[in-house]
């Protein structure tokens, strides 16, 4: 309803995760060429962890996107957790296209191994991609590290990606899953935003969206200092408090968005409450022990560190926005990514150097 009173064509930040919104950092890219290289190289397993909002999703959707573009590769795409062994296996066989449908484990195992080994044998790629991993029972976890026994003397038949939460971490670091963790060939993590990237993603967004010159005007730096506060560089978090600040702007007719009306929204969706106040308990806390550790998303520095002489010492990383609940159709995107896909396999090897 604000569009064209902001002379934009898109809403700016919607929450769910459009490849067209993508705002690459350099952890971001990172993440992206290590998925994208360990599925078409054959790596076999390759896990991507981070918190709450910081656009694993969206990183989905991206590699699904230049997947879904070739035509040698098959994959089939989890996105609850929440199954057990046999319903798990019963899925992956549907959506591979294969008839699942009143077979037992062993029959479905079968299904599987056949269709894996006629594909492996035609050098095509297939790929078992599980979001919300950090969802998945040991149990699964441990189904899907049999599946990739599926391999010959030089190549894994079958690629799986494991993207979730910490937890993810948490469950893969157990004695129980020891055998898994060591078949994992690649590894990323995403982080939240610092400042400066906070900065740079709102501006991004509002350009996409129309702004043009304009998006620098429609949050000034004092709006973007106090964005960065509330959402403590959390993409999700940003989307929210931007669209409704937004709105508030729209309501009151202005055309630029106060650090008051940023206060007001975080104090609307409780961000300023306990959130924020165990976050700045965790922050004084690194402040003071200098532990100010990125790989922390409850880390955030106070007002006083907020300074553009400071931002330089803020040295976190992150992408963007994601959302959970519905599987993408294969072959549905309205946009592609900002790396093209030939890029992705040159660009994981430098990428790797840097850090």
């Amino acid at each position: 309803m604000y569009k064209t009173f902001f002379n934009l064509k898109l809403n700016p930040f919607e929450l769910t995760p459009d490849p067209a919104f993508l705002f690459t950092t350099k952890r971001h890219n990172e993440a992206l060429a290590a998925l994208y290289y360990g599925v078409r190289r054959h790596k076999g397993f390759v896990v991507v962890t981070g918190e709450i909002g910081t656009g694993k999703t969206l990183l989905l959707r991206c590699l699904l996107k230049q997947l879904s573009q070739s035509q040698d590769v098959a994959y089939a795409y989890l996105f609850n957790g929440l199954l057990s062994p046999l319903e798990f296996l019963q899925y992956i066989v549907s959506d591979f296209g294969l008839n699942a449908s009143s077979k037992n484990k062993s029959e479905l195992l079968h299904e599987l191994s056949q269709f894996v080994i006629e594909r492996g044998s035609k050098q095509l790629t297939t790929v078992v991609i599980l979001d919300e991993a950090h969802l998945l029972s040991p149990a699964i976890l441990e189904e899907v590290r049999l599946l990739t026994n599926l391999e010959t003397a030089q190549t894994k038949l079958l690629q799986v990606v494991l993207v979730g939460q910490p937890e993810l971490d948490q469950k893969l670091d157990s004695t129980g899953l020891r055998q898994l963790k060591q078949r994992i060939a690649l590894r990323a993590r995403l982080e939240p935003l610092d400042l400066s990237e906070t900065r740079g993603y709102v501006e991004r967004r509002l350009e996409i969206a129309g702004a043009k010159a304009a998006a620098a005007k429609l949050f000034p730096e004092p709006a973007i200092a106090a964005i960065f506060r509330h959402s403590r560089g959390f993409p999700r978090l940003i989307n929210t408090i931007c669209e409704n600040s937004l709105i508030a702007a729209y309501a009151q007719q202005i055309h630029s968005v106060t650090p008051a009306i940023i206060d007001d929204v975080a104090k609307d969706f409780r961000l300023s409450a306990q959130e924020s106040e165990t976050a700045e308990t965790l922050g004084a806390f690194q402040r003071e022990t200098s532990v100010a550790s990125a790989s922390n998303p409850y880390f955030f520095p106070s007002a006083a560190d907020l300074s553009e002489a400071s931002v330089s010492s803020l040295t976190h990383a992150f992408p963007l926005v994601e959302t959970r609940g519905e599987a993408p159709e294969k072959n549905s995107f309205t946009s592609s990514c900002p790396l093209p896909e030939s890029d992705f396999v040159e660009a994981y090897i430098p990428l790797r150097r840097q850090t």
